[in-house]
């Protein structure tokens, strides 16, 4: 057993050089491979976070953006509609008034032609008066005739 431990004893001290290396090795390659990376990936992560932030920053750009398209093209739609119903109530009042002035010029027609009718009523009567008058005086005039000219010969035999 103490042949065990001295030859146990010498493959430790032979890995001391070893264990040494594998120190001054590893050390080394954390200084100038995995620190290096670190940093590289530590950038390249901020870079991409970066990249992601800017473009939510641009999203919400672009969202601020059409809701602001959007409001003004509703503004738009709105003042359309409004000249549209002011041209529509433009154009009824116009067109009441055009009513309104067709009824007076009808009215004063229709009161024209009553006193037209009215005129030509009396003047049908007057008229017709006269010929009645007229009539009623060459009816007399010949009953009176008739009544004359047979009165005449029965008075003119005695």
């Amino acid at each position: 057993m103490e042949e065990t431990l001295r030859q146990l004893g010498g493959l430790l001290l032979g890995a001391v050089p070893t264990v040494v290396l594998f120190l001054i090795l590893f050390a080394a390659y954390r200084k100038l491979a995995h620190q290096p990376l670190g940093h590289v990936l530590a950038q390249r992560r901020a870079q991409t976070e970066g990249a992601l932030e800017k473009a939510r920053a641009d999203i919400a750009a672009a969202e601020a953006r059409t809701a602001e398209y959007d409001h003004r093209l509703r503004e738009a739609r709105l003042t359309v509609f409004q000249a549209q119903e002011e041209r529509r109530q433009q154009i009824l009042q116009t067109r009441a008034a055009a009513v309104a002035e067709a009824r007076m010029r009808a009215d004063a027609q229709v009161k024209q032609a009553r006193a037209a009718l009215a005129q030509d009523m009396e003047q049908s009567k007057t008229s017709l008066q006269a010929e009645a008058e007229r009539l009623a005086s060459e009816i007399i005039e010949s009953i009176l005739r008739q009544v004359g000219a047979a009165q005449q010969p029965a008075g003119g035999g005695q």
